[in-house]
């Protein structure tokens, strides 16, 4: 649809607002590559209900390429430079970091870190880096004030399905689809209107 209405009409957003179901790495990825600003939920499943850390208390490095966890040890994905590339860092799919197990089975954090493993695990998928930028936009007052204008659009959609019987079209083509939508925003309009302006009081005659 972005790149329809650039071909279309030149425009190029510099924020896009949607809900939960758009925040994928794929689709944040492609979104801040193309410079817009996702502000958009992040579709995160790394959260833990047992006490342990999650991924988000470790600190990502990514000039060293590794994870800092609460107690200063690294998690690397490679410990050593491989002369062979293909064996190497490919930058694409999952990558998985792990700490020495020398330095978690000595951690006095350890029931925090890995308590059921000998050492600890992370992964990070190709598009951490975009959903590492839309949970930092979504830290922001600007992406509050974008989620209650969210809500707004997502209402009046909901009011055309559900109280003006929008939830299938009558007309068939976009002739028809079209005259459909302009009557129901015309019978929101009215609605909204009649609410911003009521109706005078009428006195009555003696």
């Amino acid at each position: 649809m972005l790149e329809r209405v650039k071909a279309k009409f030149d425009l190029h957003p510099e924020r896009l607002i949607a809900d939960t179901a758009y925040g994928s790495g794929p689709m944040l990825g492609w979104l801040v590559d193309h410079k817009i600003a996702p502000r958009i939920p992040v579709i995160d499943k790394a959260g833990r209900n047992d006490g342990t850390w999650t991924r988000a208390d470790f600190e990502w490095d990514a000039e060293n390429d590794q994870y800092i966890c609460p107690e200063g040890h690294a998690l690397k994905q490679f410990r050593r430079n491989y002369s062979d590339p293909n064996r190497g860092p490919t930058g694409k799919g999952t990558a998985r970091y792990r700490a020495l197990k020398e330095a978690c089975q000595a951690c006095p954090s350890k029931s925090k870190g890995c308590p059921n493993a000998e050492a600890r695990k992370i992964t990070r998928e190709e598009h951490e880096d975009a959903r590492d930028v839309a949970r930092g936009i979504a830290k922001t007052r600007q992406y509050d004030v974008s989620m209650k204008l969210r809500k707004e659009v997502e209402m009046l959609v909901a009011h055309l399905k559900r109280i003006l019987g929008l939830g299938r079209l009558r007309f068939c083509g976009p002739c028809g689809a079209n005259d459909e939508f302009l009557l129901a925003a015309t019978a929101q309009n009215l609605r909204k209107l009649a609410k911003i302006f009521p109706a005078p009081l009428q006195t009555r005659k003696a």
